[in-house]
């Protein structure tokens, strides 16, 4: 059996691939942001999600795209919530007539 690894969250990608790397400060991310330094730090412990608003931000301070963040976000959500639903997604029925 192959093991899987879990979701990953975009706050694990901001704090990996931008933060540590680029020597950068969640407090000096939100400020170049223009959004609370708490903000920040709760994406990048992986205790809150990305919004749209936030998207577009850190696509203009990181030099990404907001679609970059945003497709992040929901790639953790589904696969999340496709996880946390398990077994119960069988019992429900599709309205495309076969």
């Amino acid at each position: 059996m192959v093991a899987t690894l879990p979701p990953m969250h975009p706050g694990e990608i901001l704090r990996e691939e931008f933060l540590i790397p680029l020597g950068l400060s969640a407090g000096r991310v939100a400020a170049a942001a223009g959004v609370p330094r708490t903000r920040i730090e709760r994406i990048a412990k992986e205790e809150m999600g990305i919004s749209a608003d936030t998207a577009i931000r850190l696509a203009k301070v990181l030099s990404t795209t907001p679609e970059f963040w945003v497709n992040l976000q929901s790639r953790y959500d589904i696969l999340t919530t496709r996880a946390r639903l398990g077994s119960t997604l069988e019992d429900v029925k599709s309205l495309h007539a076969a």
